[in-house]
Formats: structure tokens, C-alpha cells, sequence
């Protein structure tokens, strides 16, 4: 969820996904030892069983184009120089340009309540809702976290040999947590004993991915081409492969369909949980890359634009596409409480009623990246600052 342009951020976290950290970056002796390592990622021999059941700014070749053309009109160099210059500025402008955000409807993040403010790490980012927890994924350590939402506090630390970089998903027992590097790795984690259970080798993950899980299986898109893996929990291997368009990366799962964003292509692809069937696949906003489920709908948050396309899941068509002018890179959605919920640096939050596709209101400034709906609140991280907060249905309403 990440915002991508924050390069300098990256460096000095030194993420997993770009500079990779192993095998041997496990925090204690303990959770070392507690793992039970999957020798390889491999088709099972399972027969399908029936399922049920979720940088802006980039290079391009003006300048040499630029260059000729100068050369072909006998353009003077100071000239040149000064239309380079000048198409510098304008990408560096246009990469930091500022979310418009919807008028009228803006009030400062800051005047939110939280109820709970927690310290995860270097960074914050993943959070995800269970019926007994909430777990958040975190930085300086690698780690994935528990908390108690009837305490609010971190109950305990599960070590991860890198940065987790594509989600979290609840199922089975286990927390799932695709981490990025070298050596990328799926870590399932025991929800109930805060252990490593197992690593699964996967062929490639991607930033800004996702996971899922269904009545009898994960899901897992593993390369660019566009493979959607169905993993089986009781054996840790792959049940099936599933071919889908390319540069697909963020599946959820919800009414027996898994759903998955096509970020480049600008589609949302319904796929038979049951069979792994592709059923159909729904034009939506530039860019979608995360989604969500409930009202009988999927929405998508479009980076391109920075809209939410709704779709209604019966029918798979259209139903509406909602301004909320928050384009660019990162950002996270989910329902909850009749409304969608909306979050990308800049605008930590936004409301989208459920029953009139409105955006109802806009919390702007610093802060946000990664939510979850749950417990009456929204949980919201502040990536940069490293920081879980709980904010208590009442403040946004």
C-alpha cells in the first residue's frame, strides 16, 4: 500500500522487495526454530475440490525527441537547455502534484480521535481484521503483529524474514503473509500461537499485491503474466493455476467468486472459486489495483484517476463510478459500516456512502496508507511514522 514515490523512504528501509534479505533475518532463535520450511511450491496431486467463498513521474523519451527536434529546427543550445529543463520540471511537477481531493467535503485528519495509537515499527502497512484480532505488518523488525482490540495492545511479535509486501489474508487457522525479496517467500503464520508455521517458495511476488482466502483454498497471483495460484492449506502446494490477464496482482474473495484487479489493462476478472473458471471480465477505472467486498458489490480503488468503480457481483456490470480524486500510487479500501472506506497519503481517509455513492467526507493531511474496517472502528496505519490507530466509529460519522 505503500506509496512508490517516496524513494528516499525506501532506501532507508531497505526494502525486501528491492534489495532482498534471505533466509537468516529472523529476529529470535525461537521463531527460527519454530518454522517448518516447504521444500517446493508444487502442483499437488488433489483433485479440485468444490469452494466456496477476497513511480508517478515515469522516464520517457521526450528528452532525446526533444533533442532531434531542436537539431531539425536549428534550435540555439541555450534555448535546448532551457526546454529540457523546463520538461524536467514539469514531471517532477506532475509526480508531486498534490490530490485534489473533492470540494467542500474536507476536514484536517488531525481533528479524528483515536482511541488507541499504536507504535508497529520503522513502517506500518497491511492491517488486517479477524473476528478475535487485528494484525498489522511491520518494519525495523520484519514482522507481522498481533493486538488485542479489546485491550489494544500488541500481544505479540511473529518475526518475518523480510518485509511483508503484498497483504495479509485469514484462513485456516494461519495468518498468510506474502513477503518480497530474493527468495520470495509466503509465511504462514499460527493466528492462535504466534508461531511460523510454514514458508512456501513462490516464483515472484509483487509490491502492492494481495492475497486471499476462500472456504478451502489461497489465492495468489505470482508473476506478471498473469497467474493466479490456488494453494492448498493441507498440503501447502498448489492445487491449480489459473491463467488471467496479465498484470493482474489483488484478488479477494466474496459469494463463491475470487475477484481480482487488473491494474494495466483497467479490468476487474471474476473467477469461479469452485472450479477456477475465468467467468467474465468488467471494464472499471484507470489503474484499479485494491478492492474490497460488501453490499453486494466489489469496489475498486483506481490509482489512475483516483475514482472507485462499483460493481455489483450478481450481475457484474457497473454501477457506478465515484470521483473521490485521490490518484497515485498505494492507498488501501474496505467496507465496513454501510460505507467505503479509503485511504492514500495526503488524504489519510474518506467516506464513500454505500446507498448514494457519495464521498460523505475527506480527512486530509499527514498520515494514512493501509485500513481495515472492524471492532466499530476504522484502523488506519501512518506508514511513514510507523503507527496503527484505532478510530472509533463515532469520530467519522
Amino acid at each position: 500500500m505503500r506509496d512508490q514515490s517516496a524513494a528516499a523512504l525506501h532506501e532507508e528501509n531497505k526494502w525486501s522487495c528491492a534489495c532482498g534479505h534471505g533466509w537468516n533475518t529472523f529476529d529470535t532463535e525461537e521463531a527460527s526454530a519454530r518454522l517448518t520450511c516447504i521444500s517446493g511450491l508444487k502442483p499437488s496431486a488433489s483433485p479440485v475440490a468444490d469452494g466456496r467463498r477476497i513511480r508517478i513521474g515515469m522516464r520517457t523519451e521526450k528528452h532525446p525527441r526533444a533533442m532531434m527536434s531542436a537539431i531539425r529546427l536549428d534550435i540555439a543550445l541555450p534555448t535546448l537547455l532551457f526546454l529540457l529543463a523546463t520538461s524536467g520540471a514539469i514531471a517532477a511537477q506532475s509526480a508531486n502534484a498534490p490530490k485534489p481531493g473533492v470540494e467542500g467535503v474536507q476536514v484536517p485528519f488531525a481533528s479524528l480521535k483515536p482511541s488507541a495509537t499504536l507504535k508497529i515499527g520503522g513502517t506500518a502497512d497491511w492491517v488486517l481484521v479477524t473476528d478475535d484480532a487485528v494484525w498489522v505488518a511491520g518494519t525495523k523488525p520484519y514482522s507481522v503483529q498481533h493486538i488485542d482490540p479489546i485491550t489494544n495492545r500488541i500481544v505479540a511479535k511473529v518475526a518475518l524474514p523480510g518485509e511483508a509486501c503484498s497483504g495479509l489474508a485469514f484462513g485456516f487457522g494461519s495468518v498468510w503473509v506474502p513477503v518480497c525479496g530474493k527468495s520470495p517467500t509466503l509465511v504462514r503464520v499460527d493466528a492462535y500461537e504466534n508461531a511460523v508455521l510454514a514458508m512456501l517458495p513462490v516464483p515472484s511476488l509483487a509490491p502492492e499485491g494481495g492475497i486471499a482466502t476462500s472456504t478451502d483454498s489461497v489465492w495468489l497471483v505470482t508473476d506478471k503474466k498473469g497467474t493466479l495460484n490456488r494453494i492448498d492449506p493441507s498440503t501447502n502446494s498448489v492445487r491449480q493455476k489459473i491463467p488471467i490477464p496479465p498484470d493482474s496482482y489483488n484478488p479477494v474473495f466474496s459469494d463463491g467468486i475470487v475477484w481480482i484487479t487488473g491494474v494495466e489493462r483497467s479490468v476487474l476478472t471474476a473467477v469461479d472459486a469452485a472450479t477456477g473458471k475465468v467467468l467474465d471480465s468488467v471494464s472499471v477505472g484507470a489503474k484499479p489495483r485494491f478492492l474490497t467486498a460488501g453490499g453486494g458489490s466489489i469496489w475498486t480503488l483506481n490509482q489512475g484517476d483516483g475514482s472507485v468503480t462499483r460493481v455489483d457481483e450478481k450481475s457484474r456490470k457497473v454501477l457506478a463510478s465515484i470521483q473521490a480524486g485521490i490518484p497515485g500510487m498505494g492507498g488501501d479500501i474496505d467496507y465496513g459500516a454501510g460505507s467505503v472506506w479509503l485511504s492514500v497519503f495526503d488524504v489519510p481517509l474518506t467516506r464513500v456512502e454505500a446507498t448514494t455513492n457519495r464521498v460523505l467526507k475527506q480527512w486530509i493531511g499527514n498520515g494514512g496508507d493501509s485500513l481495515r474496517f472492524g471492532f466499530a472502528s476504522v484502523w488506519i496505519t501512518d506508514y511513514k511514522m510507523g503507527l496503527l490507530s484505532r478510530i472509533p466509529i463515532e469520530e467519522v460519522r
